[in-house]
């Protein structure tokens, strides 16, 4: 899940050299030649993406409806005998008993009283809070902020600025590896939380000394922000629909899995317009804005992390 939630920071840095290369031409080129990038990878998928595994070539025989039912009953359907079925039975009524045997969509209330929903949605929104302040920012943070005593281009500036992202992607990349190897989404999640606040305030301090001071504190700035988000996001939200409540329910899991993301997107919005208001008091502001929204994220997460611990020890001893 790490690797493949690496597509976002490629994507920000692919996004942002760009924007970057043309910036000499003018501001609207910076936003024209991204704009048709897209819409011709909009018309590659258009024409590519395989839409069913059947235009794939593979063999769907076989198929398994699941009926979450009074009885939990489960219905299957099987080569032959779904055939059978299908021929004595007109087609209408067929679709009915099919629309029928689907698994129930959980209620919007419902799923935020699954265990570990709310925690990790509120842990979320704080966490793309700061990551989203960084992508939509760090550019102009850096052209008004002198390193080594002299003030870079907007072009170099939006260069610069994707080394943050690659530390991003080395980081959600090593948040997945971790903890599928100690089996502790949430400890790995305050982990990296924790080490982010002091790489914050390091970048912040000693980040104009000199470039390599710049990079090399942005590279771990993003490697610990990016963490808990690319993790939160995908492994988290899998893990989830394992409870017995949701358990084999697809329709609830993408419940589950929307309420997550969703969360987290409001505080992707959200962050970026807060640093609008803050910066005019100064970048200090900002830094404090971001690390007291890392310390809020870990609050949320600090008792599913001792949960784990517990269960950890018990399950040694």
């Amino acid at each position: 899940m790490g690797f493949w939630n690496s597509h976002t920071s490629v994507g920000n840095i692919a996004g942002s050299v760009l924007a970057a290369a043309v910036l000499e031409f003018g501001w609207g080129w910076s936003f024209l030649v991204p704009a048709f990038v897209i819409a011709a990878l909009g018309v590659m998928v258009l024409v590519f993406l395989v839409a069913h595994p059947s235009e794939a070539g593979l063999d769907m025989e076989a198929m398994e409806v699941e009926m979450n039912g009074d009885g939990g009953e489960e219905i299957e359907l099987l080569g032959e005998d779904k055939k059978e079925v299908e021929s004595e039975r007109d087609e209408d009524e067929l679709e009915m008993e099919m629309g029928a045997q689907l698994p129930r969509a959980i209620g919007f209330l419902e799923a935020w009283r699954l265990p570990g929903v709310a925690p990790y949605a509120f842990c979320l929104f704080f966490s793309k809070l700061v990551a989203y302040t960084f992508l939509y920012w760090l550019p102009f943070y850096i052209r008004n902020n002198a390193v080594a005593g002299q003030f870079l281009s907007h072009k170099a500036s939006g260069i610069l600025s994707v080394v943050f992202d690659i530390g991003g992607v080395l980081g959600g990349i090593s948040a997945g590896f971790l903890s599928d190897a100690v089996g502790a989404r949430a400890v790995t999640s305050v982990l990296f939380l924790l080490l982010s606040i002091p790489a914050l305030i390091v970048y912040r301090i000693y980040g104009s000394i000199s470039m390599r001071h710049n990079i090399g504190l942005m590279f771990l700035s993003g490697y610990f922000v990016n963490g808990p988000y690319s993790l939160i996001t995908t492994a988290v939200a899998t893990d989830l629909g394992t409870q017995d409540a949701i358990k084999g329910n697809s329709r609830a899991l993408a419940t589950v899995s929307a309420i997550i993301d969703g969360t987290g997107s409001v505080g992707a919005a959200l962050g970026p317009l807060l640093t609008g208001y803050i910066s005019t008091r100064g970048w200090n502001s900002v830094f404090f804005m971001l690390i007291v929204s890392i310390s809020l994220a870990i609050v949320f997460l600090i008792r599913l992390a001792k949960d784990e611990i517990v269960s950890k020890l018990s399950t040694r001893h």
